[in-house]
Order: structure tokens, then C-alpha cells, then sequence
């Protein structure tokens, strides 16, 4: 597969650059050399065994291309990194390398290993999205604009209240996804810890378990997790509620970046956006890039969600299938906020596009406000009827909406024209579009 030509520019290249093959050695390492100290802390190993192993392991140069053809036998990158390192390794010191443990104990702990850097990452990228939904939200809170429902002009919002549905998505998503454990995986061959008696008969395996997870930074389960994929389910679908949201930014601007509509922008660059063979186009290209990394998740995260129930106590095939979506999950999501950050702090809104797409329909959007203040005098159904009768003159006679409402045969001459005139003014007509973005505010500074 060209993956530098396909799957990579959807991918933050800063994690791709660090969560590579040699980077899943170093974390399988750390794996191994965390369990031997805990072990030799217990009195388990001889003292001294672990630093041993350390300074023979951490200066040995693993082949990373050996270990990804002997997975094709043995079925994961355990089996053939153990064999690397214990043949890198001392006689004396072979014995107590990955003692107790069993491979999916090392692929498990060290996947926990590689993402716990990228959940840095996307937190960090999230609240760069947040900082900078926020001073839109501000700047924006009054600016008029048509809202849209099924696709077409519905009533006046402000742009504000547009931007705070964004971040709030984006932040329940952060919340989530903060809320995230990392657990270790330390079983063993079956998940009982079998074989880890300690000199007192009584066995030690949650012991070691509890200390390898402090020592290597991840989370404590509450047992081996070898068949129960809680931990990646809600991983899985953390990423992809962020990767929901993103979506939705990167969906609305770049509908709302149409050239008969032109309401935003996204920031230019020197060539952004060009075309390969129309020279005047400005085309919506991080958008794209967002969208199409946020539904490469979404397959991915269906791969997780399949994978979810695993037989008795290790997965044939489900576990197996988890690997690679989960980590491009994670690279992907990176490389979509990495846009979304610099998308919302570079947005260029057009206020004046706004105003002239609110008056496309000569003010027709505003027939609902107009037809309440006809209701007292024509009840419900006449007024409906008037008001959408005038909405269609006005938008076939190129004429106000209010000048359609005040010729209309059945209102001249009953309403003041400034009465009709307020009804009419989509800036008077905007709901709780301003409290809203004031609730947001103050509910996304409070995270």
C-alpha cells in the first residue's frame, strides 16, 4: 500500500513519526524491564537482575523487520521480540526475562504505552480548538446570519451561537476522552498469574500487576483485561465522539465556504486550496482533510466495536483485528484536530455575505414572526396563509418581504408599517442565539 501517498497526509506527522515500529519495541521493552524490577523489588528475581537486563536490552539494536515476519508464525510482535531479546541476553539472566508474563500481555500494555503521548497530544490540540472557539463565539455573538434546516434558509441565528454548538461539541468530546484510563495488562498465560507464588505460597500477580502499571505510568485495572475489551471499547469510541465533532466543524464551514454562499473562509496559505487545473479556485481543503480523517475513525472504530466480545480467554482474530485501529485511530484524529485548530483560529467570517444571503428571500424567512402578529386578527391558519403568500411575492417580485406583507390585499392598511417593519428585522428576531453563547462561554471556561 503507498501509505506516504494515501493514508499518511490524513495523519498528524508528528505522531506518525513517533509511534513507529522501533517506538512499539521501546514500548514492549519497558514492558519487559518494568515487570523484572517489580519482580526484583518483590524478591521475586535476584537482585540485580533487572538493571542487568537494562543495560544489556536498552544498548542492544532490536530488528524491527525480523520481528514483523516472525509475527506471520507466532501471530503478534511478542513472541518474536521475547526471542530476540533473551538471545540478546546473558545465559544467567535468560530465565527471568517475561517471567509471568504472556504475550498479549506485552502487545496489550505497550499499545497503552504508545497512546498515552497521543491522548497528550489531542487534549493539548482540543484546548487550542476551545481557546479558539471562544474568541469567535465573542466576536461573533451578534452577527446576524440565516439559520439553515434541511438544507435550506429557516430563521435568524447569530454566527455566535453557531460557533458555541461547535465547541461544545468539541469540548463534551474532550471531557470524554479525558476521562479515558489507560490500564496495564499483566495476567499471564491464562490471566490467573499462574506459576507467581511468592515464598509464602500466596500467589503475587496482582501485586506485580498493581506495581507494573505505577511503574510504567498506565492505569490499574481491576483484573487482567485479556477478554474483557472494556478499556478499548470506551477508548475507541472516546476518539470517535471527537472525531463526531470535528466532522460537524469541518461539514457546516465547508458548506458555509460555497461560492453562492461565502459566509466563511478557510485562512489562506500559499497554495491551499488551489485547484490542479482551475486557476480561481480556493477549495475548502482542510475541511476535506478533516472529514476524511474523521470517517476513516468511524470504519475504524466498527472494527472495535466487532471486536468487542472475544472468546473465552484470549481473542482469535478479535484481538488480532484491534492493533492497527486503534493506533491509526488515534494518528488520525491527531491529524484532523491539527487542522480544526488552525481552521477556528484562522476562520475568515464575511458578516456582509451573511447579510446579503439573510435578504435572498426579500426577507421571506421572516413569515413566522409576521405570521404571530397576525394570529389576533386573522387567526392561525389565515395568518400562515398571508404570510406565505407574501413570502412567495416577495420572492418572485424581487421585493422586500415587508413591502409583500404591507400590499398584501387582506393586510393593507391594518398594520403600521413600523410594526411590520420590527417583525420583519431578522436582528430582532434571534431567540436565545446571544444567551447561549454567553451559557457556553462560561460552561467551556469552567473546563
Amino acid at each position: 500500500m503507498p501509505a506516504s501517498l494515501l493514508q499518511h497526509p490524513f495523519m498528524s506527522q508528528t505522531a506518525l513519526s513517533q509511534c513507529n515500529a522501533q517506538a512499539m519495541v521501546k514500548a514492549m521493552l519497558a514492558f519487559e524491564l518494568g515487570l523484572a524490577e517489580v519482580q526484583e523489588a518483590s524478591g521475586a528475581v535476584p537482585a540485580g537482575v533487572s538493571r542487568s537486563m537494562r543495560e544489556s536490552l536498552e544498548a542492544h539494536v532490536f530488528d524491527s523487520e525480523a520481528i514483523a515476519a516472525g509475527i506471520a508464525s507466532g501471530g503478534n510482535a511478542a513472541i518474536p521480540f521475547v526471542k530476540q531479546a533473551r538471545s540478546a541476553l546473558p545465559d544467567d539472566l535468560r530465565r527471568y526475562f517475561h517471567q509471568g508474563a504472556t504475550s498479549q500481555d506485552v502487545v496489550d500494555s505497550a499499545l497503552m504505552l504508545l497512546l498515552k503521548p497521543r491522548l497528550v497530544a489531542l487534549e493539548s490540540l482540543l484546548v487550542r480548538c476551545r481557546s479558539a472557539a471562544i474568541s469567535l463565539m465573542e466576536a461573533h455573538a451578534g452577527t446576524v446570519m440565516v439559520g439553515r434546516t434541511l438544507m435550506q434558509q429557516a430563521l435568524p441565528i447569530t454566527f455566535g451561537v453557531k460557533v458555541a454548538h461547535w465547541a461544545v461539541g468539541l469540548e463534551q468530546a474532550r471531557r470524554r476522552l479525558a476521562a479515558i484510563e489507560l490500564p496495564v495488562q499483566f495476567g499471564g498465560a491464562v490471566g490467573v498469574h499462574s506459576g507467581l507464588e511468592g515464598a509464602g505460597g500466596d500467589n503475587l500477580g496482582l501485586i506485580f500487576m498493581d506495581a507494573l502499571a505505577g511503574r510504567l505510568g498506565l492505569d490499574v485495572p481491576i483484573l487482567p483485561w485479556h477478554t474483557d475489551r472494556q478499556p478499548v471499547h470506551a477508548l475507541g469510541t472516546a476518539l470517535d465522539a471527537v472525531a463526531g465533532a470535528a466532522e460537524k466543524l469541518a461539514l457546516d464551514v465547508s458548506l458555509l465556504t460555497q461560492t453562492e454562499v461565502g459566509e466563511v473562509a478557510e485562512p489562506s496559505a500559499p497554495g491551499m486550496g488551489e485547484s490542479s487545473s482551475m486557476p480561481h479556485k480556493r477549495n475548502p481543503v482542510r475541511c476535506a482533510l478533516i472529514r476524511g480523517a474523521a470517517r476513516q475513525v468511524h470504519g475504524h472504530t466498527t472494527v472495535l466495536l466487532n471486536a468487542a466480545a472475544q472468546p473465552l480467554e484470549r481473542g482469535l482474530g478479535e484481538w488480532h483485528a484491534e492493533w492497527s485501529p486503534l493506533i491509526d485511530s488515534a494518528l488520525l484524529l491527531e491529524g484532523a484536530l491539527e487542522q480544526a485548530a488552525v481552521l477556528l483560529e484562522g476562520l475568515e467570517v464575511h458578516p456582509e455575505a451573511m447579510r446579503r444571503n439573510l435578504a435572498v428571500t426579500g426577507g421571506g424567512i421572516m413569515a413566522e414572526p409576521v405570521a404571530k402578529l397576525l394570529v389576533p386578527t386573522q387567526g392561525p391558519d389565515v395568518a400562515k396563509r398571508i404570510s406565505a403568500e407574501a413570502a412567495e411575492t416577495a420572492r418572485l417580485q424581487g421585493i422586500a418581504y415587508a413591502d409583500a406583507i404591507n400590499c398584501h390585499p387582506e393586510v393593507r392598511g391594518r398594520l403600521e408599517a413600523e410594526t411590520v417593519a420590527r417583525a420583519t428585522n431578522p436582528a430582532l428576531y434571534l431567540g436565545s442565539s446571544k444567551d447561549q453563547v454567553q451559557r457556553a462561554r462560561n460552561w467551556l471556561l469552567d473546563g
